[in-house]
């Protein structure tokens, strides 16, 4: 990035990624994000890129890491997953392998990482699985010095503030983001990558102090 003035983002995922729920393509969160980080950096040319998939499971999207993120070459790809693993209950030894997998992958490219926490639930009872795949996610992610967006808390934090009705963030649904909510996580995303690019002086994207 310091080379060429540019920084490309990969943002690989389900529903939240691919903006189910949002009125337009331009209201998901990859696009909030662009906008943002292109307000906050304007000496850098950012791209981000969609290519979530409502539905799709983190299997399916190990296997389309080579084409629809690496042959990208991006300085950071943003991971969200394990909502419907959780939902589904597939096991959580599968599920840390199908990680790791897909970690490895991008790692070994060169690229930078950064996970994201699976959201928060009025109603998460309802899975009573759900912090298991939590906690599985944030271990193997450590596991591979890699962050984790705290998207979870974040989100418990704008409910519990009521600025947010579980609505407004999650739908009537409840189990998907949207405008609302794709906006305060782009922006909270935002703040974090362009902290870190601009603390670190190198021009690098420095994607580990992004998220806390």
């Amino acid at each position: 990035m310091r080379e060429t003035g540019a920084l490309t983002i990969v943002a690989i995922g389900s529903s939240t990624t691919a903006g189910a729920g949002a009125g337009s393509d331009d209201k998901s969160y990859p696009a909030v994000l662009q906008e943002e980080l292109r307000r906050r950096l304007p000496q850098i040319n950012v791209n981000v890129v969609n290519k979530g998939v409502g539905g799709q499971s983190a299997y399916d999207m190990v296997l389309r890491m080579d084409t629809d993120v690496i042959e990208q070459k991006p300085s950071i790809v943003i991971w969200q997953t394990v909502v419907n693993e959780a939902v589904s209950d597939i096991g959580e030894e599968k599920l840390a392998k199908i990680l790791r997998k897909g970690i490895r992958k991008v790692q070994g490219a060169g690229i930078d990482m950064i996970m994201m926490d699976l959201l928060w639930l009025p109603r998460e009872g309802r899975y009573p699985h759900y912090e298991s795949y939590r906690t599985l996610l944030k271990v193997t992610a450590k596991e591979y010095g890699v962050p984790v967006f705290p998207r979870y808390g974040v989100m418990k934090e704008w409910a519990l503030s009521r600025r947010f009705t579980p609505e407004e963030l999650i739908g009537m649904r409840g189990t998907e983001l949207v405008e609302a909510g794709y906006r305060c996580l782009a922006i909270r995303i935002a703040d974090g990558i362009a902290s870190a690019l601009t603390s670190s002086g190198s021009g690098e994207p420095g994607v580990r102090g992004a998220s806390h």
